[in-house]
């Protein structure tokens, strides 16, 4: 009580909003070719302790390191020892300035060079990612470039499957989370301080061959796609989707451990992929499907009782990284 259905789960940080400290992160730019930078923000474990390792915390669609559930997130692991690097990807958040254009799903040309200086920043302990919804997508397709990346990966509701996804937020029960996604995809194009071509600015006022600027399938067709060189939408859906990949060539892969955690009430991203993906019983990949939970919500009675910080999904990621370093 109250958080009793994947909607008020999901929304859960919204309606009550958390409280949290000042954001003291010390900021680390990334470049990342073209004069471009991306802008990471570095917070070591609370504590007189060395960190045990950093952890790659990367935001979601239209979120960014100053995200409350990502903060949150960040100030568990940090409870447990952990150093966090919460990183901007390309056009958000506080990094808007350092970079022209926006992220992708598979963004690995930005993502490579930043797991690359965050290689440098564990400065030879153990490098680990978590991916929050799209966060955990862009980590995974970085895997798939090569291994020794990351030494372990938790992601939370990160859609697994583009195509099905964006049919969900389709569905006449989500026209308002629809509304608020594209809100912000907009605004965060529109404020890129390199400009946008005219092209562009007629697709986002609903003028451009793709029609209404209506959906999240117009936004990937006119701007997302493009831009990363896919040739359609369906093209980047297909390309930028990990579990195709992880059907066609898992095995083959050198993957570090991974843990899935999705809820079967996600709102916004269907569970079916994240099953499909735990059915292929890869070597270290741990799939954990919950009843209840939402979409990046994961609040349970418990939350704020006792010393630990967080909510049940930050908890979890806290114990499961802390048993991965165990061995």
């Amino acid at each position: 009580m109250p958080w009793l259905t994947g909607d008020l789960q999901t929304l859960r940080d919204t309606l009550r909003p958390v409280a949290l400290p000042a954001d003291l992160g010390t900021p680390v730019p990334i470049p990342v070719g073209g004069g471009d930078q991306l802008l990471a923000l570095l917070d070591p474990p609370l504590g007189s302790a060395a960190p045990k390792a950093l952890v790659l915390l990367m935001h979601g669609l239209g979120g960014s390191s100053s995200r409350s559930g990502l903060r949150r997130m960040g100030i568990t692991l940090q409870h447990a020892g952990f150093a966090v690097l919460r990183l901007n990807m390309r056009g958000a958040g506080p990094g808007r300035s350092l970079a022209r254009g926006t992220y992708a799903a598979s963004c690995n040309s930005d993502l490579l060079p930043a797991l690359a200086r965050s290689r440098e920043l564990a400065a030879g302990r153990p490098l680990l990612g978590m991916g929050i919804s799209l966060g955990g997508t862009k980590l995974f397709n970085a895997l798939l470039t090569g291994p020794g990346l990351l030494d372990g990966l938790v992601t939370i509701s990160s859609p697994l499957d583009l195509a099905a996804c964006s049919a969900q937020i389709e569905r006449p029960r989500n026209r308002l989370y629809k509304r608020w996604l594209l809100q912000r995809l907009v605004a965060q194009t529109l404020a890129d301080p390199f400009g946008v071509s005219a092209v562009e600015r007629e697709a986002l006022a609903g003028r451009g061959s793709l029609g209404p600027m209506d959906s999240i399938w117009a936004f990937d067709g006119a701007i997302t796609a493009p831009r990363w060189g896919y040739r359609s939408v369906e093209h980047y859906y297909r390309e930028a989707s990990p579990l195709q990949q992880l059907q066609a060539r898992g095995r083959e892969l050198a993957l570090p451990p991974i843990l899935v955690v999705h809820a079967s009430d996600d709102p916004w991203v269907p569970v079916a992929a994240a099953q499909a993906l735990g059915e292929l019983k890869l070597p270290g990949v741990a799939v954990l499907c919950t009843d209840a939970g939402g979409h990046n919500g994961f609040h349970a009675r418990c939350d704020g009782r006792g010393a630990q910080p967080g909510n049940w999904g930050d908890r979890l990621t806290a114990r499961w990284l802390e048993r991965l370093l165990a061995g």
